[in-house]
């Protein structure tokens, strides 16, 4: 077994188990013990695991946790898909949009590099590098400068300020979490305050995020999920959640 491979099988491991033991994975893959602790460091660094004394486990879900862009980017890989394809399927030639921070929207912003005409502006590296790689030459792209965050978004003061003079007919919003209580939430106390200016200049609130993100809830509220027009979330998401989410969102889309 080629190492990727077997990095790729333990992660499966950890995922399902929660914790496994150095010893454990020595005998399940039949290397040895510093080849498996170079796999859960290599996991480590990319942010997928926690390593811990003699062992491993998942990331916990705290509130106060931003994990990177890159540990983000590998997760629910189909569903962002299916969530960015129905969020394009909502943008128009021509319009002015904005698109958040976050690995969903950086997946959005591939599908809409061919939309003609189309105004971005974003607080996101990712989304600004694959729509100046990628988009067409009749697009512009609005870079708000700021602070960079762990989830390369660009938050402060600077990028609040250049967010209080724009205004665009749509935001797409990615969200750190989303439970009954405490509305969309998101980890670091910048971000939310910049994300709370993108959605005071947008006309309507689109907010894209997978069903993992139910009941995560980060340390701050972004928005209520009275205030988001549409939800654009996929078929793992419970029944009881499109039940609590359907009756409180303007309109739930389920992609998938």
């Amino acid at each position: 077994m080629l190492a990727p491979q077997r990095q790729a099988a333990i992660l499966k491991l950890i995922r399902s188990r929660r914790a496994v033991r150095v010893a454990d994975l020595v005998k399940e893959f039949g290397v040895s013990d510093m080849t498996v602790r170079r796999d859960l460091e290599t996991l480590a660094e990319r942010g997928l695991i926690a390593k811990v004394h003699g062992g491993a486990t998942v990331l916990g879900l705290d509130g106060a946790v931003e994990p990177g862009f890159a540990a983000k980017s590998v997760r629910e890989r189909a569903e962002k898909e299916a969530i960015a394809a129905r969020a394009a399927s909502l943008v128009e030639p021509g319009i002015a949009i904005a698109l958040s921070a976050g690995t969903t929207t950086a997946v959005l912003a591939r599908h809409l590099a061919d939309v003609a005409g189309l105004t971005v502006v974003t607080n996101s590296l990712p989304v600004a590098e694959v729509l100046h790689r990628d988009g067409r030459s009749d697009q512009t792209v609005i870079l708000t400068g700021g602070v960079r965050t762990p989830s390369d978004a660009l938050v402060g003061p600077v990028a609040v300020a250049a967010l209080g003079t724009l205004h665009v007919d749509l935001l797409f919003l990615g969200v750190h979490g989303m439970a009954e209580r405490t509305g969309f939430t998101t980890p670091n106390l910048l971000e939310a305050d910049t994300d709370r200016a993108l959605v005071r200049c947008a006309r309507r609130l689109v907010v894209v995020a997978d069903h993992t993100k139910w009941q995560t809830v980060g340390i701050s509220t972004i928005a209520e999920l009275e205030e988001a027009d549409v939800l654009i979330t996929d078929t793992g998401l419970t029944a009881h959640a499109c039940e609590v989410l359907g009756s409180r969102v303007g309109e739930l889309l389920i992609a998938g």
